[in-house]
């Protein structure tokens, strides 16, 4: 907040901010390594007594809200001042209705600038994130990227910043640039907002990237293939190989999501897609990950599969023969056992189970590790 006093509170003099910008600089097309972590108040983190939502659930963010109407009433009372008093109340970090509500009764561009602030120079979760707060009630398109920045901590501030950009002009775009920066629930909080947004500008991402292959992906992987009309845009006449390396992985989450998501036996449209990846792959180009795909699904088919996800087994049998007979390929096996030997971290991690050695690619070939 330019030429607006501050006291920073005792700590690091490190804004979150700050690492969050030179981390992404490090890694400007990617996720931040670790998430993010750790902060630049990690130590005083964990040593701060924090304390609990009073009532829970939506009293979460009570304290909070009284805490800004103090602060606003008085109105010289400079930013800094509630990043030194905000670590007495529990502060949400996902979005909070009593938050908002003290947000939009202030003076809106007071409480925004005061927002702005807390993000920009808070040196510690609780600051950044009642700041972020605030930018999610009243904030502008002037944020977006001020938002991006600190949502890069996924982990931590991801539930927030999906909301603060969801509710902006284009901010469908705005999260689906931080979903590709986000792995773990980073990434779920981003890929809930998307699809419950259903922009027809973020639909191609989700119909191609959304599911970077974290056991996570089981949270939203119904959502994606519902919003995306995964099974019309598979059977299309023109199916770019993007799509479809981006369903096997779809159909690979729905075989272990029970309990988590939606699952394959429930996934109305299962068999067509199925049947479309298979045609898809027995003509395209084998590689590395298309091989593990295809081997993890044709294992996760079988008896031993989790019933949970994919109920009878005998229900898959066409296709897990049709996956088996494409992992006995000449092509598909070379580029399996080249893989195994340029150690192939997903390959490896294949090989070492029992369903991996029993594949032809392997068989009595010993793991190299």
């Amino acid at each position: 907040m330019s030429g607006t006093p501050g006291t920073q509170p005792p700590g690091s003099t490190t804004s979150l901010f700050d690492h969050a910008l030179r981390l992404h600089r490090e890694t400007p097309d990617g996720p931040l390594r670790r998430g993010g972590s750790p902060y630049p108040d990690e130590d005083a983190h964990r040593r701060r007594q924090r304390p609990k939502a009073a009532g829970g659930g939506r009293s979460a963010g009570r304290g909070v809200a009284l805490l800004l109407d103090a602060h606003f009433a008085r109105g010289s009372a400079p930013p800094g001042e509630l990043a030194a008093v905000c670590h007495d109340v529990h502060i949400p970090i996902h979005p909070d209705e009593h938050i908002t509500a003290a947000a939009e009764q202030a003076d809106g561009p007071r409480a925004r600038e005061t927002g702005r602030w807390l993000v920009r120079h808070g040196t510690d979760r609780c600051s950044v994130t009642l700041g972020l707060a605030l930018i999610a009630a009243v904030g502008t398109a002037d944020d977006i990227q001020l938002i991006q920045t600190i949502g890069l901590l996924s982990d931590h501030f991801g539930p927030l910043a999906a909301h603060a950009l969801a509710r902006l002009p284009e901010g469908a775009e705005a999260v689906a640039w931080l979903a590709d920066r986000f792995t773990g629930w980073g990434r779920v909080y981003a890929v809930e907002t998307l699809c419950r947004l259903d922009d027809p500008a973020t639909r191609p991402w989700l119909l191609r990237r959304a599911c970077d292959g974290d056991f996570l992906n089981a949270y939203f992987v119904g959502d994606v293939a519902r919003t995306t009309g995964l099974h019309e845009a598979v059977t299309a006449s023109h199916v770019d190989d993007e799509i479809m390396d981006h369903a096997g992985r779809i159909l690979l989450v729905m075989t272990h999501s029970s309990g988590m998501g939606a699952t394959l036996s429930r996934y109305p449209h299962a068999e067509a897609v199925l049947a479309a990846h298979l045609r898809h792959l027995t003509r395209a180009e084998p590689s590395a990950d298309r091989y593990r795909t295809a081997a993890w699904l044709a294992g996760n088919l079988g008896e031993d599969g989790d019933e949970g996800s994919i109920g009878p087994a005998r229900r898959w049998r066409h296709h897990r023969d049709g996956y088996l007979s494409l992992l006995e390929r000449d092509d598909w096996c070379g580029v399996a056992r080249d893989a195994l030997a340029a150690k192939d971290p997903g390959v490896l991690w294949l090989v070492e189970t029992a369903w991996g050695r029993r594949l032809s690619a392997f068989a009595d070939r010993p793991s190299p590790r």
